[in-house]
């Protein structure tokens, strides 16, 4: 099996849902009672009076908004997460059964006292929640929440992969006149919300679509082609397995538990990884080919897809 790149090792939507979720049970109408940065930036550096802005205010809501974290505190404010590739949080307390990450220089990653664990959050319950990331990758924002549709991060996104919000009309509507590959454009988070690599190649081969196809070509001219019908039903199907599975656990993602063995929607993959293997679909002779596009590596089938 081809071992995958390291730039398509990202957390995707699925294993993003499935950290807001684990947050959501725990930190949910807490108060944060302290804020501990172990340095001042991440791969930005954190906003002016971070802390201070979070101290002190209760958690409303854990929200998502493609590959984002939206944490909505009191008094009008939203705590934005990125996990970027290697972040993750853990929550530690008496009652949760949490499993921080591998040792590393002595004290276990995701333990507050790891050494890439550089934000630690103080609940009034006397639990903490600590993020930590090695490659330093992910980001943090606080902003008002009434300008969110503005803020320059979430401003330009598209509608989310799921049922309730891309239809075949929606998605049809923002190919059109695109002469990208059709990899490419559903990569591409004007069009749609939260899409990763690995998941873009699992929809492209339920619905039996080359992604060498330009987008323009399967968006069609008018009306709704049978293309665009298939890749949207994938997409909703292929994000809500994943999502009911817990991600895919590539290399460093866990969700909030430490839990490592969760994820899998691996288990599931048809065509990503499985490159010179047998086409899985039932019925098809093909082999799972790789190539490259756009420096990501594309795994389908030349055979079924077309």
């Amino acid at each position: 099996m081809t071992q995958p790149h390291l730039s398509e090792l990202v957390p995707e939507l699925p294993e993003v849902e499935t950290v807001r979720l684990g947050l959501e049970r725990h930190i949910l109408g807490r108060q944060i009672v302290e804020v501990e940065l172990r340095r001042k930036d991440l791969r930005f550096p954190f906003p002016m009076d971070f802390e201070t802005n979070l101290r002190e205010r209760t958690i409303l809501s854990v929200d998502r908004r493609a590959k984002y974290l939206l944490i909505r505190l009191e008094e009008g404010l939203t705590w934005l997460c990125h996990l970027g590739m290697s972040g993750r949080w853990t929550l530690i307390g008496d009652d949760i059964r949490s499993r921080p990450g591998r040792f590393a220089n002595g004290a276990p990653v995701g333990s507050g006292d790891g050494p890439h664990d550089w934000v630690i959050i103080h609940l009034d319950d006397g639990n903490r929640a600590v993020y930590s990331d090695h490659r330093r990758f992910g980001f943090m924002d606080c902003f008002p929440t009434k300008e969110e549709g503005s803020h320059r991060l979430l401003c330009d996104i598209g509608p989310e992969p799921t049922p309730n919000h891309l239809t075949p009309e929606e998605l049809a509507s923002r190919l059109r006149g695109r002469r990208s590959p059709i990899k490419n454009a559903l990569l591409d988070q004007r069009i749609v919300a939260g899409l990763g690599n690995i998941y873009v190649c699992e929809i492209l081969h339920r619905a039996m679509v080359s992604p060498r196809r330009t987008a323009n070509s399967i968006a069609g001219k008018s009306g709704i082609t049978d293309r665009i019908v298939r890749i949207t039903g994938a997409t909703h199907d292929v994000i809500t397995e994943a999502i009911d599975a817990g991600g895919s656990t590539l290399q460093d993602f866990r969700g909030v538990d430490g839990d490592e063995a969760m994820g899998y929607f691996v288990h599931n993959f048809l065509v990503y990884g499985r490159e010179g293997m047998p086409c899985l679909r039932e019925g098809c002779e093909g082999v799972v080919k790789r190539i490259v596009q756009s420096n990501r590596s594309t795994f389908f089938c030349s055979h079924c897809q077309r």
